[in-house]
């Protein structure tokens, strides 16, 4: 098993804690992203969705996953299982240290993750307290905030994955 992360930044003019609309751990969230064979590296044609509040039998029967597939093109089968509760809001503070946040962990087994594609299930928080619904199916927003009087945006979006380690300490698991 492998786990990855995968995290975000964005450059945020005047918005701060930018994540899914239902939180850091919606478990109603759809994450898009194709997958990567590791067995012989073919790449999904097309993109794969997982939610969290779905999840489908191993075929041996132990346990579940949230996705479970087979390589097109040798035909071994992997599974993907998401890890909730890692994840946080990207803030306007860690947008200008260009520091990333996480948004969800995946034990995967088989696949590697690759190309999240964004949607339009998000929010942020204008500096002065407005809320916004915020799409992000295009890579940008724009809007402005008529409490604070200013443009409000998010643009320069990136996401990755990472391979990460897991640590417990004093009961608590993390991942780095």
């Amino acid at each position: 098993m492998v786990f990855y992360i995968l995290d975000f930044t964005a450059e945020l003019e005047n918005l701060t804690n930018l994540q899914q609309r239902g939180g850091c751990s919606d478990p109603n969230y759809t994450y898009y992203f194709k997958v990567k064979c590791e067995n012989c590296g073919e790449i999904s044609q097309k993109e794969t969705c997982v939610v969290l509040s779905e999840s489908v039998p191993l075929p041996n029967g132990r346990g579940t996953a949230n996705l479970v597939q087979k390589c097109k093109l040798c035909g071994r089968e992997g599974t993907i299982q998401m890890v909730p509760g890692h994840g946080e809001p990207l803030t306007i503070e860690r947008s200008q240290a260009g520091i990333r946040s996480k948004l969800m962990v995946f034990d995967c087994r088989g696949f590697e993750p690759v190309n999240f594609s964004f949607e339009n299930r998000w929010k942020a928080e204008s500096l002065s307290g407005t809320s916004f619904e915020v799409d992000l199916s295009e890579g940008e927003f724009a809007d402005y905030d008529e409490k604070g009087e200013c443009p409000v945006g998010v643009t320069n979006l990136q996401a990755s994955f990472r391979v990460a380690k897991k640590q417990e300490r004093a009961g608590k698991t993390t991942f780095v």
